[in-house]
Protein backbone atom coordinates (compact mmCIF):
# COMPACT_ATOMS: atom_id res chain seq x y z
CA UNK A 1 0.00 0.00 0.00
CA UNK A 2 1.30 3.47 -0.89
CA UNK A 3 2.29 5.74 1.97
CA UNK A 4 0.55 9.05 2.55
CA UNK A 5 3.42 11.00 1.05
CA UNK A 6 3.40 8.79 -2.06
CA UNK A 7 -0.31 9.47 -2.54
CA UNK A 8 0.11 13.20 -2.00
CA UNK A 9 0.65 14.95 -5.31
CA UNK A 10 4.20 16.10 -5.99
CA UNK A 11 2.84 19.52 -6.89
CA UNK A 12 1.61 19.71 -3.28
CA UNK A 13 4.87 18.48 -1.77
CA UNK A 14 4.41 14.72 -2.13
CA UNK A 15 6.85 12.16 -3.56
CA UNK A 16 6.86 12.15 -7.38
CA UNK A 17 6.04 8.96 -9.23
CA UNK A 18 9.30 9.22 -11.14
CA UNK A 19 12.61 10.84 -10.27
CA UNK A 20 14.90 9.18 -12.83
CA UNK A 21 15.18 10.61 -16.37
CA UNK A 22 13.59 9.09 -19.44
CA UNK A 23 15.63 8.15 -22.52
CA UNK A 24 17.58 11.22 -23.63
CA UNK A 25 17.65 12.36 -27.24
CA UNK A 26 19.52 12.25 -29.52
CA UNK A 27 20.79 8.69 -29.30
CA UNK A 28 24.23 8.28 -30.83
CA UNK A 29 26.95 5.66 -30.88
CA UNK A 30 30.35 4.83 -32.34
CA UNK A 31 28.81 4.34 -35.78
CA UNK A 32 27.73 8.00 -35.78
CA UNK A 33 31.21 9.08 -34.69
CA UNK A 34 32.83 7.08 -37.48
CA UNK A 35 30.45 8.58 -40.05
CA UNK A 36 31.50 12.08 -39.07
CA UNK A 37 35.18 11.18 -38.98
CA UNK A 38 34.90 9.50 -42.38
CA UNK A 39 33.51 12.73 -43.81
CA UNK A 40 36.11 14.88 -42.04
CA UNK A 41 38.94 12.82 -43.49
CA UNK A 42 37.43 12.74 -46.96
CA UNK A 43 38.06 16.46 -47.39
CA UNK A 44 34.65 16.77 -49.04
CA UNK A 45 32.48 18.69 -46.58
CA UNK A 46 30.14 20.68 -48.80
CA UNK A 47 27.34 19.31 -50.90
CA UNK A 48 26.45 16.59 -53.39
CA UNK A 49 29.28 14.29 -52.40
CA UNK A 50 29.14 10.56 -51.84
CA UNK A 51 27.45 10.79 -48.44
CA UNK A 52 24.63 12.98 -49.73
CA UNK A 53 24.06 10.85 -52.81
CA UNK A 54 24.02 7.60 -50.85
CA UNK A 55 21.70 8.94 -48.17
CA UNK A 56 19.27 10.16 -50.82
CA UNK A 57 19.29 6.71 -52.42
CA UNK A 58 18.87 4.95 -49.08
CA UNK A 59 16.13 7.30 -47.85
CA UNK A 60 14.22 6.96 -51.13
CA UNK A 61 14.47 3.17 -50.93
CA UNK A 62 13.28 3.12 -47.30
CA UNK A 63 10.20 5.11 -48.31
CA UNK A 64 9.48 3.29 -51.59
CA UNK A 65 10.06 6.50 -53.54
CA UNK A 66 11.77 6.95 -56.91
CA UNK A 67 13.50 10.17 -55.89
CA UNK A 68 14.74 11.81 -52.70
CA UNK A 69 16.57 15.11 -52.43
CA UNK A 70 18.10 16.49 -49.26
CA UNK A 71 17.59 20.12 -48.27
CA UNK A 72 18.64 22.39 -45.42
CA UNK A 73 15.53 21.96 -43.24
CA UNK A 74 11.95 20.73 -43.13
CA UNK A 75 10.81 24.28 -43.86
CA UNK A 76 13.09 24.36 -46.91
CA UNK A 77 11.57 21.03 -47.98
CA UNK A 78 8.07 22.54 -47.94
CA UNK A 79 9.18 25.60 -49.90
CA UNK A 80 11.00 23.38 -52.40
CA UNK A 81 7.92 21.18 -52.87
CA UNK A 82 5.70 24.22 -53.40
CA UNK A 83 8.18 25.65 -55.92
CA UNK A 84 8.31 22.33 -57.79
CA UNK A 85 4.53 22.43 -58.15
CA UNK A 86 4.67 25.96 -59.51
CA UNK A 87 2.83 27.44 -56.52
CA UNK A 88 3.39 31.17 -56.80
CA UNK A 89 2.28 34.67 -55.98
CA UNK A 90 -1.44 34.84 -55.22
CA UNK A 91 -2.15 31.09 -55.30
CA UNK A 92 -3.96 29.44 -52.39
CA UNK A 93 -2.78 26.35 -50.52
CA UNK A 94 -5.07 24.47 -48.14
CA UNK A 95 -3.43 23.57 -44.82
CA UNK A 96 -4.59 22.21 -41.45
CA UNK A 97 -4.61 24.60 -38.48
CA UNK A 98 -3.18 21.99 -36.08
CA UNK A 99 0.48 21.81 -37.05
CA UNK A 100 3.78 23.62 -36.70
CA UNK A 101 4.21 27.18 -37.96
CA UNK A 102 6.30 26.16 -40.99
CA UNK A 103 3.41 24.44 -42.79
CA UNK A 104 1.74 27.82 -43.32
CA UNK A 105 4.82 30.08 -43.31
CA UNK A 106 6.32 28.12 -46.23
CA UNK A 107 3.27 29.07 -48.30
CA UNK A 108 3.66 32.74 -47.39
CA UNK A 109 7.36 32.62 -48.23
CA UNK A 110 6.34 31.53 -51.74
CA UNK A 111 3.77 34.35 -51.98
CA UNK A 112 0.85 31.94 -51.59
CA UNK A 113 -2.07 32.32 -49.20
CA UNK A 114 -2.56 29.56 -46.59
CA UNK A 115 -6.25 28.71 -46.34
CA UNK A 116 -7.20 26.67 -43.29
CA UNK A 117 -9.52 23.67 -43.35
CA UNK A 118 -10.66 22.10 -40.08
CA UNK A 119 -9.38 18.82 -38.70
CA UNK A 120 -10.92 15.49 -37.76
CA UNK A 121 -11.50 15.43 -33.99
CA UNK A 122 -10.30 11.85 -33.56
CA UNK A 123 -7.11 11.75 -35.65
CA UNK A 124 -6.24 15.48 -35.25
CA UNK A 125 -5.44 15.47 -38.97
CA UNK A 126 -6.88 17.37 -41.92
CA UNK A 127 -10.58 16.61 -42.61
CA UNK A 128 -11.10 15.92 -46.32
CA UNK A 129 -14.71 17.14 -46.20
CA UNK A 130 -13.54 20.45 -44.72
CA UNK A 131 -10.90 20.69 -47.46
CA UNK A 132 -13.55 20.43 -50.16
CA UNK A 133 -15.47 23.28 -48.53
CA UNK A 134 -12.65 25.84 -48.95
CA UNK A 135 -11.49 25.08 -52.50
CA UNK A 136 -11.62 28.12 -54.82
CA UNK A 137 -10.42 28.80 -58.39
CA UNK A 138 -7.17 30.06 -56.83
CA UNK A 139 -6.45 26.78 -54.95
CA UNK A 140 -3.29 25.09 -56.23
CA UNK A 141 -2.38 22.47 -53.64
CA UNK A 142 -3.26 20.74 -50.37
CA UNK A 143 -0.72 20.10 -47.62
CA UNK A 144 -1.67 16.99 -45.64
CA UNK A 145 0.24 16.92 -42.34
CA UNK A 146 0.85 13.58 -40.60
CA UNK A 147 0.59 15.18 -37.19
CA UNK A 148 2.51 13.60 -34.32
CA UNK A 149 3.54 10.84 -36.72
CA UNK A 150 -0.04 9.71 -37.40
CA UNK A 151 -0.76 9.57 -41.16
CA UNK A 152 -3.63 11.69 -42.44
CA UNK A 153 -6.43 10.02 -44.38
CA UNK A 154 -4.64 9.99 -47.70
CA UNK A 155 -7.37 8.06 -49.52
CA UNK A 156 -9.92 10.78 -48.82
CA UNK A 157 -7.56 13.72 -49.38
CA UNK A 158 -6.17 12.34 -52.65
CA UNK A 159 -9.73 11.71 -53.85
CA UNK A 160 -10.64 15.36 -53.27
CA UNK A 161 -7.43 16.45 -54.99
CA UNK A 162 -8.08 14.30 -58.06
CA UNK A 163 -11.64 15.57 -58.46
CA UNK A 164 -10.49 19.19 -58.29
CA UNK A 165 -7.20 18.79 -60.21
CA UNK A 166 -5.07 19.75 -57.20
CA UNK A 167 -1.67 18.54 -56.01
CA UNK A 168 -1.00 17.02 -52.59
CA UNK A 169 2.11 17.61 -50.50
CA UNK A 170 2.63 15.28 -47.54
CA UNK A 171 4.12 17.14 -44.58
CA UNK A 172 5.82 14.13 -42.99
CA UNK A 173 8.18 16.16 -40.80
CA UNK A 174 7.06 14.13 -37.76
CA UNK A 175 6.31 10.86 -39.54
CA UNK A 176 9.59 8.99 -40.17
CA UNK A 177 8.66 5.33 -40.35
CA UNK A 178 4.89 5.87 -40.51
CA UNK A 179 2.85 3.96 -43.10
CA UNK A 180 -0.52 4.25 -44.86
CA UNK A 181 -2.01 0.94 -46.08
CA UNK A 182 1.40 -0.71 -45.80
CA UNK A 183 3.34 1.92 -47.73
CA UNK A 184 5.69 4.37 -45.99
CA UNK A 185 4.35 7.91 -46.11
CA UNK A 186 6.14 10.57 -48.12
CA UNK A 187 5.73 9.55 -51.77
CA UNK A 188 2.01 8.70 -51.78
CA UNK A 189 1.04 12.27 -52.65
CA UNK A 190 2.72 14.27 -55.41
CA UNK A 191 5.58 15.21 -53.07
CA UNK A 192 6.51 14.53 -49.46
CA UNK A 193 8.56 16.60 -47.03
CA UNK A 194 10.63 15.42 -44.04
CA UNK A 195 12.56 17.25 -41.35
CA UNK A 196 15.79 16.12 -39.69
CA UNK A 197 15.78 18.88 -37.07
CA UNK A 198 17.18 17.83 -33.70
CA UNK A 199 13.84 16.77 -32.20
CA UNK A 200 12.83 14.49 -35.09
CA UNK A 201 12.80 10.65 -35.11
CA UNK A 202 16.08 10.65 -37.01
CA UNK A 203 18.09 13.84 -37.02
CA UNK A 204 21.22 15.68 -38.05
CA UNK A 205 20.64 18.82 -36.02
CA UNK A 206 18.98 20.46 -39.01
CA UNK A 207 18.08 19.18 -42.45
CA UNK A 208 15.23 17.92 -44.56
CA UNK A 209 14.27 15.90 -47.60
CA UNK A 210 11.79 16.00 -50.47
CA UNK A 211 10.40 12.77 -51.95
CA UNK A 212 8.50 12.21 -55.19
CA UNK A 213 7.80 9.53 -57.78
CA UNK A 214 7.40 12.14 -60.53
CA UNK A 215 10.59 12.79 -62.50
CA UNK A 216 9.46 16.23 -63.68
CA UNK A 217 8.80 17.32 -60.10
CA UNK A 218 12.12 15.78 -59.08
CA UNK A 219 13.96 17.88 -61.66
CA UNK A 220 12.21 21.04 -60.50
CA UNK A 221 12.87 20.33 -56.82
CA UNK A 222 16.56 19.68 -57.47
CA UNK A 223 16.80 22.86 -59.51
CA UNK A 224 15.12 25.05 -56.90
CA UNK A 225 17.42 23.94 -54.09
CA UNK A 226 20.49 24.32 -56.34
CA UNK A 227 20.26 27.95 -57.48
CA UNK A 228 18.10 27.13 -60.48
CA UNK A 229 20.64 24.85 -62.13
CA UNK A 230 19.31 21.99 -64.25
CA UNK A 231 19.76 18.50 -62.82
CA UNK A 232 21.08 16.94 -66.05
CA UNK A 233 23.01 19.96 -67.32
CA UNK A 234 26.73 20.06 -66.55
CA UNK A 235 27.04 23.80 -67.20
CA UNK A 236 27.87 25.04 -63.68
CA UNK A 237 26.78 28.63 -64.22
CA UNK A 238 23.73 27.74 -66.29
CA UNK A 239 21.03 29.05 -63.94
CA UNK A 240 17.93 28.22 -65.96
CA UNK A 241 15.26 29.04 -63.39
CA UNK A 242 14.88 30.96 -60.15
CA UNK A 243 16.29 29.01 -57.23
CA UNK A 244 18.23 29.25 -54.01
CA UNK A 245 20.73 27.34 -51.86
CA UNK A 246 18.87 24.84 -49.67
CA UNK A 247 21.58 22.18 -49.76
CA UNK A 248 22.65 19.80 -47.01
CA UNK A 249 26.29 19.28 -45.98
CA UNK A 250 28.18 16.02 -46.25
CA UNK A 251 28.51 15.88 -42.45
CA UNK A 252 24.75 15.94 -42.02
CA UNK A 253 24.21 13.36 -44.73
CA UNK A 254 26.77 11.01 -43.20
CA UNK A 255 25.12 11.29 -39.79
CA UNK A 256 21.71 10.67 -41.34
CA UNK A 257 22.97 7.55 -43.11
CA UNK A 258 23.97 6.19 -39.71
CA UNK A 259 20.72 7.28 -38.05
CA UNK A 260 18.67 5.70 -40.83
CA UNK A 261 20.06 2.24 -40.00
CA UNK A 262 18.27 2.48 -36.62
CA UNK A 263 14.92 3.76 -37.91
CA UNK A 264 13.16 0.39 -38.17
CA UNK A 265 14.19 -0.70 -34.68
CA UNK A 266 13.26 2.67 -33.21
CA UNK A 267 9.93 2.61 -35.05
CA UNK A 268 9.07 -0.79 -33.63
CA UNK A 269 9.88 0.41 -30.11
CA UNK A 270 7.72 3.50 -30.60
CA UNK A 271 4.84 1.34 -31.83
CA UNK A 272 5.04 -1.02 -28.85
CA UNK A 273 5.22 1.82 -26.35
CA UNK A 274 2.56 3.90 -28.08
CA UNK A 275 0.09 1.04 -28.19
CA UNK A 276 0.76 0.07 -24.57
CA UNK A 277 0.42 3.64 -23.36
CA UNK A 278 -2.67 4.24 -25.48
CA UNK A 279 -4.48 1.18 -24.14
CA UNK A 280 -3.80 2.19 -20.55
CA UNK A 281 -4.87 5.79 -21.05
CA UNK A 282 -8.11 4.81 -22.78
CA UNK A 283 -8.92 2.53 -19.86
CA UNK A 284 -8.34 5.37 -17.39
CA UNK A 285 -10.75 7.69 -19.14
CA UNK A 286 -8.53 10.68 -18.30
CA UNK A 287 -6.84 10.98 -21.69
CA UNK A 288 -8.27 9.86 -25.03
CA UNK A 289 -5.33 9.21 -27.37
CA UNK A 290 -5.18 10.42 -30.96
CA UNK A 291 -7.14 7.86 -32.99
CA UNK A 292 -5.61 6.83 -36.35
CA UNK A 293 -7.82 6.29 -39.40
CA UNK A 294 -8.34 2.67 -40.41
CA UNK A 295 -5.81 3.00 -43.25
CA UNK A 296 -2.93 3.73 -40.86
CA UNK A 297 -0.70 0.65 -40.68
CA UNK A 298 2.03 2.35 -38.65
CA UNK A 299 1.89 5.40 -36.40
CA UNK A 300 5.36 6.93 -35.98
CA UNK A 301 4.58 8.19 -32.44
CA UNK A 302 6.86 11.19 -32.75
CA UNK A 303 4.71 12.84 -30.09
CA UNK A 304 2.05 11.08 -28.03
CA UNK A 305 -1.03 13.27 -28.44
CA UNK A 306 -4.28 12.90 -26.53
CA UNK A 307 -7.40 14.78 -25.49
CA UNK A 308 -7.91 15.54 -21.78
CA UNK A 309 -11.28 14.85 -20.13
CA UNK A 310 -11.59 17.33 -17.25
CA UNK A 311 -14.64 15.48 -15.95
CA UNK A 312 -12.52 12.44 -15.12
CA UNK A 313 -10.47 14.64 -12.76
CA UNK A 314 -13.37 16.35 -11.02
CA UNK A 315 -13.36 19.28 -13.41
CA UNK A 316 -9.71 20.24 -12.86
CA UNK A 317 -8.35 22.30 -15.74
CA UNK A 318 -6.06 20.95 -18.46
CA UNK A 319 -3.27 23.26 -17.33
CA UNK A 320 -3.52 21.90 -13.77
CA UNK A 321 -3.21 18.36 -15.17
CA UNK A 322 -0.08 19.23 -17.20
CA UNK A 323 1.57 21.01 -14.29
CA UNK A 324 0.77 18.19 -11.87
CA UNK A 325 2.00 15.50 -14.29
CA UNK A 326 5.25 17.38 -14.85
CA UNK A 327 5.75 17.58 -11.09
CA UNK A 328 5.37 13.77 -10.98
CA UNK A 329 8.35 13.51 -13.35
CA UNK A 330 6.25 13.04 -16.50
CA UNK A 331 6.69 15.76 -19.12
CA UNK A 332 3.28 17.03 -20.18
CA UNK A 333 2.34 20.09 -22.27
CA UNK A 334 -0.73 21.51 -23.96
CA UNK A 335 0.61 21.60 -27.50
CA UNK A 336 -0.32 23.87 -30.40
CA UNK A 337 -2.61 26.86 -30.62
CA UNK A 338 -4.66 27.16 -33.85
CA UNK A 339 -2.10 28.11 -36.46
CA UNK A 340 -4.13 31.04 -37.79
CA UNK A 341 -3.96 32.68 -34.35
CA UNK A 342 -0.18 33.09 -34.51
CA UNK A 343 0.80 36.75 -35.08
CA UNK A 344 3.39 35.84 -37.72
CA UNK A 345 0.83 34.01 -39.85
CA UNK A 346 -1.79 36.71 -39.40
CA UNK A 347 0.50 39.58 -40.33
CA UNK A 348 2.13 37.70 -43.19
CA UNK A 349 -1.26 36.88 -44.67
CA UNK A 350 -2.58 40.42 -44.21
CA UNK A 351 0.52 41.95 -45.82
CA UNK A 352 0.38 39.57 -48.78
CA UNK A 353 -3.33 40.18 -49.40
CA UNK A 354 -2.73 43.91 -49.24
CA UNK A 355 0.05 43.60 -51.82
CA UNK A 356 -2.26 41.55 -54.03
CA UNK A 357 -5.00 44.16 -53.74
CA UNK A 358 -7.37 41.62 -52.25
CA UNK A 359 -9.74 42.18 -49.37
CA UNK A 360 -9.16 40.41 -46.07
CA UNK A 361 -11.83 37.82 -45.25
CA UNK A 362 -11.12 35.83 -42.10
CA UNK A 363 -14.04 33.54 -42.89
CA UNK A 364 -12.74 32.70 -46.37
CA UNK A 365 -9.27 32.03 -44.95
CA UNK A 366 -10.66 29.58 -42.40
CA UNK A 367 -9.83 31.74 -39.39
CA UNK A 368 -13.41 31.60 -38.10
CA UNK A 369 -14.57 28.21 -39.42
CA UNK A 370 -12.49 25.65 -37.56
CA UNK A 371 -14.49 24.74 -34.43
CA UNK A 372 -12.93 21.28 -34.09
CA UNK A 373 -9.39 22.62 -33.81
CA UNK A 374 -10.53 25.38 -31.44
CA UNK A 375 -11.89 22.74 -29.06
CA UNK A 376 -8.91 20.43 -29.45
CA UNK A 377 -6.47 23.21 -28.56
CA UNK A 378 -8.33 23.66 -25.27
CA UNK A 379 -8.18 19.94 -24.44
CA UNK A 380 -5.01 18.59 -26.08
CA UNK A 381 -2.19 17.09 -24.03
CA UNK A 382 1.18 15.87 -25.29
CA UNK A 383 2.49 13.24 -22.90
CA UNK A 384 6.24 12.60 -22.38
CA UNK A 385 9.03 13.75 -24.63
CA UNK A 386 9.86 12.45 -28.10
CA UNK A 387 12.88 10.51 -26.84
CA UNK A 388 10.89 8.94 -24.02
CA UNK A 389 8.87 6.98 -26.60
CA UNK A 390 12.01 4.84 -27.05
CA UNK A 391 11.93 3.77 -23.40
CA UNK A 392 10.70 0.58 -21.76
CA UNK A 393 7.28 -0.77 -20.88
CA UNK A 394 8.07 0.16 -17.28
CA UNK A 395 8.59 3.76 -18.40
CA UNK A 396 5.12 3.77 -19.95
CA UNK A 397 3.69 2.24 -16.79
CA UNK A 398 5.10 5.16 -14.80
CA UNK A 399 3.05 7.48 -17.00
CA UNK A 400 -0.07 5.44 -16.28
CA UNK A 401 0.70 5.41 -12.55
CA UNK A 402 1.01 9.19 -12.54
CA UNK A 403 -2.31 9.60 -14.36
CA UNK A 404 -4.02 7.27 -11.90
CA UNK A 405 -2.51 9.17 -8.97
CA UNK A 406 -3.82 12.50 -10.29
CA UNK A 407 -7.25 11.01 -10.90
CA UNK A 408 -7.46 9.71 -7.33
CA UNK A 409 -6.27 13.00 -5.86
CA UNK A 410 -8.65 15.07 -7.97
Amino acid sequence: MASGNEEKLAIDGGTPVRSRPFVSWPIWDEQDEMALLRTLRSGRWGWEGEETQRFEEEFARAHQSRFAFTVASGSAALETALAALGVAYGDEVIVPPYTFYATASACLMRGAIPVFADIDGASFNLDAAAVEGVITPRTKAIIAVHIGGCPANLDAILDVARRHNLSVIEDAAQAHGAAWRGRPVGAIGNLGCFSFQSSKNINSGEGGAVLTDDETLADRAWSFKNYGRERHNTVWYGHATLGTNYRLTEFQAALLRSQLTHLEDWSQRRTRNGEHLGAGLRASGVLMPQQPDEGVTRHAYHVFMARYDAGSCNGRARDWFCEAMSAEGISCVGGYAPLYQLPGIQKGTQDLLRALGREMSEDALGWTRCPVVEKLCQDAVWVISQGAMLGTTEDMDDVLRAVAKLQRAA
